[in-house]
């Protein structure tokens, strides 16, 4: 469920390189709505919940007889293969799935979308959901889509076995984390799922780490070429996973897990804990002996501070899913966008379960209490920052998985790895 689809047009948008109007309730907001026809297309890949999606543009059409909404429905690959053609022809759908992160961003150097920002900021809708959370859609200070599913990665843990070693609540610092490691070892369990044998769930712990100690500015500093991923925040991250992985924590032969696996030592009662997204819960208990997971026993909570650092404990590391808007897309095409992601519609499609709203007011739907306490994380998010193998070229996410996994496995050092790291990076600017 993680490997959310990764656009093989990079290579081909970058070689291109060389507003919302309320119609509903007659509230306009930064435009001014259209008097003769108006098409749009709108692409997704929602192939489960294609009747919510055409239900919507039924809806919106009835209410603006004047505009058209011309839907295509794709399967992930059929996605791929289609932006490719399109991207490279230049012509990019009205409307489409998007995680944001650096495919958009090259989307939005080759001047493939639309410049949506007068729609949101300052608006109703810009002030719909968290800060954080919109900002995963926007590129160098501009809005070119927006979302309507973001969950946190969070730690999913066995509250009884936090509690046989005596901890009634999880841990909001890093040293106390740390502790309670060697607490849970004392009782016999194994302390940490990790499934590096995926690499990515290695890259949440580094990822968070960065952030806990470097704060937003570490990030920023990376994109704007004032820092480097040799910057102390980045390398004092390593070494903090180097203090963990000396306590033993893991489970045996953890390098090689995948995270299927992983996530049934939880769903078993085999593991205390694993860091992981939305889709723990669900992955624990789809590969548990009896398919159910360990149910109330399960918990969530947020990655604990680290002491003296510079980000916040309420900073968040995650994704999910949303529409950027192409560069020939009418007002409409925004108003519609607005339109399904207002909370009466967010809310709708989080009422079945299949994502975790972006729409603040849009939990009440959600009947799932853990997913509810997802979403009251991502609602806090005054920085929400995409998995860095999403929010960075595909290039530089893999160098930031490998380079993490052998820091796990003591095979490069800390300053190894940032350098690593960063040596990608400068050769795909």
């Amino acid at each position: 469920m993680r490997k959310f689809v990764r656009i093989a047009a990079i290579a081909a948008v970058t070689l291109l390189i060389a507003a919302g109007i309320g119609f509903a309730g007659g509230q306009k907001e930064g435009g001014s709505a259209p008097t003769g026809p108006v098409k749009f297309t709108f692409w997704h890949i929602d192939t489960a919940h294609q009747a919510y999606w055409k239900g919507l543009a039924d809806e919106f059409m009835k209410a603006h007889p004047n505009v058209t909404i011309d839907i295509t429905v794709l399967a992930n690959e059929a996605f791929k293969s289609k932006m490719t053609t399109v991207m490279q022809a230049g012509t990019p759908p009205d409307l489409f799935q998007s995680w944001g992160g650096g495919v958009m961003m090259e989307y939005a150097k080759a001047g493939l979308l639309r410049d949506i920002t007068k729609f949101v900021k300052g608006t109703a809708w810009g002030q719909s959901m968290a800060p954080g959370v919109i900002a995963v859609y926007a590129y160098d200070g501009k809005q070119y889509g927006m979302p309507y599913d973001m969950g946190a990665v969070t730690f999913w843990y066995n509250k009884q076995m936090l509690a046989n070693a005596g901890y009634t609540s999880f841990p909001t610092t890093w040293s106390d984390f740390l502790t309670m490691i060697g607490k849970l070892k004392s009782t016999g369990v194994t302390p940490i799922s990790i499934a590096e044998g995926d690499k990515w769930p290695g890259m949440f712990w580094w990822a968070y780490l960065a952030m806990r100690i470097g704060g937003e500015a570490a990030f920023n500093n990376i994109v704007s070429g004032q820092g480097k991923f040799t910057d102390a925040p980045f390398v004092d991250a390593g070494q903090k996973l180097v203090e963990l992985t000396k306590l033993q924590p893991f489970e045996d032969g953890f390098l090689g897990t995948p995270q299927a696996a992983g996530a049934a030592l939880v769903g078993n009662g085999k593991a205390a804990m694993e860091l992981m997204g939305q889709w723990g819960p669900s992955t624990e208990a789809s590969n548990s002996v009896n398919k159910k997971g360990i149910g109330d026993l399960l918990g969530t909570a947020p990655f604990p501070m680290v002491e003296g650092g510079a980000g916040a404990g309420t900073d968040v590391l995650g994704g999910g899913n949303g529409y950027a808007v192409g560069k020939n897309a009418p007002d409409a095409a925004v108003e519609f966008l607005r339109f399904v992601t207002n909370e009466k519609n967010n809310a709708a499609l989080a009422a079945t379960g299949a994502i975790v709203p972006t729409a603040i007011g849009a939990d009440a739907a959600m009947t799932d209490p853990l997913m509810k306490e997802v979403k009251s994380i991502v609602n806090k998010a005054g920085y929400f920052q995409l998995y860095l193998d999403q929010y960075y070229t595909p290039a530089v996410g893999s160098a930031i998985n490998d380079a993490v996994q052998q820091i796990f496995a003591g095979t490069m050092t800390p300053a190894q790895a940032a350098a690593s790291i960063q040596q990608t990076y400068e050769m795909n600017q």
